[in-house]
Formats: structure tokens, C-alpha cells, sequence
């Protein structure tokens, strides 16, 4: 077919190298037995050290998100929420564990809204208002409880160690509490703990957290009942009540964990299992998947600018539904079901252009069938039997509300702003998001986490997730495309570079190494709206090889993570 776009061949096959700034691809680290990818070393070392003590996929994750709360406190928490994805080899069951954060009692549709009906800025972002009911405690100790088998105390003993001796901190999170100075310096407990004299740590410096290391050796003795119900939550209701927060002791007791059943899909004869609401990943994962599933990407090429056109059009369509209806589906009705046929894929397909971008003002969602049903960070772990964890969780914005419960050491989220203070207006993140996601007590807030694994013939293939807000969601897609339809490795396909497209605000977003400017000029004469960006995602992957089992790590360069294996 010829282009009607001035003549620019729109078929090259240019392959899009690793962006330099990130250098050559290395190659993946190999293990026979077991695999951790985290975002950081020392929490991926507990992690596999507690599979050489024997312990499974689960007893090593939970390691690991214990540590990251000491180890990468941007992100890490004890004071957020998440989503895990279990796979369980021996019987091949695949479930999903919520513990995303809920809204408190307390909360109300117009809570950070001023008596003229407009959003209060910072309101849903910065100090105890931002705050919802952690579930990070209740649903690590629930996937350790139903399918670990190890003890929590000797779980979460690397976790004390690293708190209460210290760690040095890296160049990488040296940097990221430099970011987060002006944040943290509001509230006195956080700058006392996150700050030295006023200034941040630099690299090297040795950071001591001796009241959480107290706190996790309470939960180690007691279970995550110490958060929820004991002495932890007397402090953080004591704090919320001095402060203006909502969350109180009763909100604390009624937060529960909740085993859900994954959103399935299929791709080029690979089975896809994700996260179901309140994540909007593994729907929208699905949905993209599905569309692209009727186009030759392979014969396009990887990187080349029909390739990522047609990308970044699955990406409006999948971002505009997410938009319309997905929420809690504990509260609203989400159309899962509609959403990730192949039938409904079809129809979106059909209104893509194939050599024009859409204008986001035109598209809207669509009409799927009503069938029933920031900072972040992910780790990835498989076992020597083949059982596999995909982790993602957040406090949301990096640091986030900037509040740390006095003499707890445990930073607290800002996750009320990922829902809508105002239906149609722009969160944090840009995102918009309807009705279905308006706030209400006890609600859990729409996410873009996506923890996923793969199978292929009924056999463990891919392990993956990554931080980023919206961006997660397209950083799992690409790293999907680039192992199945571009056959790369799994380090290059963790390394190559991304784009990202979430309909509203209306620009294409290309990491601003890697993309030959040939390419560029083909998606602008496409009539996309170009912005470049440092980074995009920080995908940590486990790529199980079919033929001889071996286990492929892949961290993510854009990052300080490590994949370890043995």
C-alpha cells in the first residue's frame, strides 16, 4: 500500500537499538534453581537468600517487600498497597492478591473539593488527608499464610537486620531523597528520619532506621494484627487525629487483603494472567494485546514507525475505556468480560487509521459487552519447582504523602489521589477517570499496577511487572511485544526503548534515546504529537527458557535494580 504521507515510507524495518544513554545490552544473568529481580540489590539478596534456605517463590517475595521498606523508601513500604500474582506450578493455578489501599470511612465524593466545587490543589497529595488505609502488611503476611511456607519471623528477619545496622545508601537513592527534600522537610518525623541536619544523605552515607526495625519486629512477633488492631495502629490513629487525618482505629481493624481470580487473555499462543480491578492493568494489558493480535508487528519491525503507531493507537483506545469504566468492582460494575474479548479487540481495531493518528478529542470509549465482573516498584521471583510471584507496590507518589506515623518510622501513601477528587478532571499522574472511580468509604482506588506471568503450552515463560503510574501498564505491553513478536532476549527486551500514550493528554511519549530521528519525523508526519522523556518504566523480568528450564533475570537498566540467581 502506498502512504499518502508525502512519500515517507512508512514500511522500513528499522530495528530501534537499546537507547545508548543505557549502553549495549548485557546479557541476562542465567540460574538454574531460582531467580529474584528487584529494584534493589540488598532486597533482592534477602529474597534469594531465603530460596536457598529453602523456602518457595512466596516466602521470598514476602522477604523481599519487607526489605524494600527498609532498603527503598521512595516506594517500598510498609504504608501502601499492591497487587501479587501467584502461579503455583504444581497445580497450575494462577491467583491474584488485593491489597490495594481503601478510602476511610470518613471519606466523601467531594473531599478535596472547595465549596465551588473545584479541586483543592496538594489536597489529595501532600500530609494526612492524602493518606489511605495501608494493605501492605495485611497482604504480605496473607500470600505467606495461604501459600509460603516459611515462618514470618524468619521472613522478615533480613528486613530488621537492614533497619536497625543500616545500609549505604546508592547513588540512585541518594538522588531520589535529594528529589524529595522540599516534601519531606514539611513534616518534622519525616525530615528527622529522611534528612541528615537538614540535607540529604549522600551517597555512602549510612542510613540507620532503628523505629522501624521496632516495628517490624513487633509484626514479626504479633502478625500484621500489630498494624491493624495493636500498639502500630494506636500510633497512626493517635497521629491521624492530631493531624486532620481520617483514618481511625475502626478503619485500621476493617481493612482486609482480598484473594481475586486474574484477568486472563491469550497472545500468539501465550497465556497472559494480570491483575483484575481495582487494577486497571491486566484489563487494559488484555485489551491492547488483543488489538495488536490482528497486525504482522514482526514483519513491521520492532521500533519502526507503523509499529509504534499502531502501538500508541491500542494505547488510546485501551486508556480511553479504562477511563469510562473501570474502577473497584466491589462498587461498580466493571465490564471485564467485554472488555478482553477478542470480538470487542476487533471492533477497536477497525476505527485505527492505519497511517494517521487519532485525535484524542475524537476517539472516546467504546462500547464493550456488560458481561459480569508514580513511584512504584515490582519485584519478580520464580523457585526451583517452577512456582512464580509478580509484586507491584506503591505509596503512590514517590515518598509518598511525605508523612512518617511519629516513633513508627513507617511512611505513609497519598493513594486517595488515585482516585477521582473530581470526575473528568486530571489526577497527578494526568490520568482521568469517571464516576466508576469516584471516592467513597471503603473503596479502593483505581491503579495502573500490572504484576503479570506468562505460560506458553502450559509451562511458566514470563515473570514481569514494573513502577511508573500509567506508564506501567505500556511498559509491560512492550516488553511482552519484544520477547514474543521481536524474539530478543530478555535483557534487550527489558533495554529497548519505550513510548507511552494514555489518550488524555494527547502527545506520544518517546524515551528521548534510542528512536532513529527518521522514525521521529514518520510519527509526526502521522499527525502525532511528539514529548521525550529520560525514562520510561523499570521492568524487572524472569524469562524461564522452554527447552532446558534455565531461569533469565533481567533488571532494568533506566534503574538501580538486580536480578540474582543461583
Amino acid at each position: 500500500m502506498i502512504s499518502p504521507l508525502g512519500g515517507l515510507c512508512i514500511l522500513a524495518l528499522a530495528v530501534a537499538a537499546p537507547p545508548p544513554g543505557f549502553g549495549a545490552s548485557k546479557s541476562p544473568v542465567r540460574a538454574r534453581q531460582g531467580m529474584v529481580v528487584s529494584a534493589e540489590v540488598r532486597a533482592t539478596q534477602a529474597g534469594v537468600e531465603i530460596l536457598k534456605n529453602g523456602g518457595n517463590a512466596v516466602d521470598a517475595a514476602v522477604a523481599v517487600g519487607f526489605a524494600l521498606a527498609v532498603t527503598h523508601p521512595s516506594a517500598g513500604n510498609l504504608g501502601g498497597g499492591g497487587f501479587m500474582l501467584i502461579r503455583l506450578n504444581k497445580s497450575g493455578e494462577t491467583v491474584a492478591i488485593d491489597y490495594r489501599e481503601m478510602a476511610p470511612g470518613g471519606a466523601t465524593r467531594t473531599l478535596y473539593q472547595d465549596r465551588e466545587g473545584n479541586v483543592v490543589r496538594d489536597a489529595s497529595t501532600v500530609g494526612y488527608r492524602a493518606i489511605a488505609v495501608p494493605g501492605t502488611p495485611a497482604g504480605l503476611t496473607l500470600a505467606l499464610a495461604k501459600y509460603g511456607t516459611m515462618k514470618l519471623r524468619e521472613i522478615i528477619a533480613p528486613a530488621i537486620a537492614l533497619a536497625r545496622d543500616g545500609v549505604e545508601l546508592s547513588r540512585f537513592e541518594s538522588e531520589s531523597l535529594k528529589g524529595a527534600r522540599k516534601l519531606l522537610e514539611r513534616f518534622p518525623e519525616s525530615g528527622r528520619i529522611f534528612l541528615r541536619d537538614g540535607d540529604y544523605y549522600a551517597e555512602g552515607g549510612k542510613f540507620v532506621q532503628p523505629e522501624l526495625a521496632g516495628c517490624l519486629e513487633s509484626i514479626a512477633r504479633n502478625g500484621a494484627r500489630e498494624f491493624y488492631e495493636g500498639s502500630i495502629a494506636q500510633q497512626i490513629a493517635a497521629a491521624m487525629k492530631a493531624n486532620g487525618g481520617l483514618i481511625t482505629i475502626e478503619d485500621l481493624k476493617n481493612y482486609r487483603a482480598v484473594v481475586r481470580k486474574p484477568v486472563e487473555g491469550t497472545y500468539r499462543g501465550c497465556h497472559i494472567y494480570s491483575m483484575p480491578p481495582p487494577s486497571s492493568g491486566g484489563i487494559a494489558l488484555v485489551e491492547m494485546l488483543n488489538i495488536l493480535e490482528g497486525y504482522p508487528l514482526t514483519r513491521y519491525g520492532q521500533g519502526a514507525s507503523r509499529t509504534l503507531h499502531l502501538m500508541a493507537e491500542a494505547m488510546k483506545r485501551a486508556f480511553a475505556d479504562r477511563a469510562e469504566y473501570l474502577g473497584d468492582a466491589d462498587f461498580v460494575r466493571v465490564p471485564a468480560a467485554g472488555l478482553t474479548s477478542k470480538k470487542y479487540a476487533a471492533e477497536r481495531r477497525a476505527t485505527i487509521d492505519p497511517f494517521l493518528a487519532s485525535n484524542a478529542s475524537d476517539l472516546g470509549h467504546g462500547r464493550p459487552d456488560l458481561y459480569e465482573s508514580g513511584q512504584t516498584t515490582h519485584f519478580s521471583v520464580v523457585d526451583r519447582e517452577g512456582n512464580a510471584v509478580a509484586n507491584t507496590y506503591t505509596l503512590n507518589g514517590g515518598y509518598g504523602s511525605g508523612v512518617t506515623i511519629p516513633g513508627t518510622g513507617i511512611l505513609m501513601n497519598n493513594e486517595m489521589d488515585d482516585f477521582s477528587a473530581k470526575p473528568g478532571i486530571p489526577n497527578a499522574y494526568g490520568l482521568i477517570h469517571s464516576d466508576a472511580n469516584a471516592i467513597a468509604p471503603g473503596k479502593r482506588p483505581l491503579s495502573a499496577m500490572t504484576p503479570t506471568i506468562v505460560t506458553r503450552d502450559g509451562k511458566l515463560f514470563m515473570v514481569l511487572g514494573s513502577p511508573g503510574g500509567p506508564t506501567i501498564i505500556n511498559t509491560v505491553l512492550q516488553t511482552l511485544l519484544n520477547v514474543i513478536d521481536f524474539k530478543m532476549t530478555v535483557q534487550q527486551a527489558v533495554d529497548a526503548p519505550r513510548i507511552h500514550h494514555q489518550w488524555i493528554p494527547d502527545r506520544l511519549v518517546l524515551e528521548t534515546r534510542g528512536f532513529a530521528q527518521d522514525v521521529i519525523d514518520a510519527l509526526r508526519a502521522r499527525g502525532h504529537r511528539i514529548e521525550e522523556r529520560d525514562s520510561i518504566g523499570d521492568c524487572h523480568t524472569i524469562l524461564v527458557d522452554p527447552d532446558s528450564g534455565i531461569r533469565l533475570g533481567a533488571a532494568d537498566p533506566r534503574n538501580d535494580g538486580r536480578a540474582i540467581g543461583y
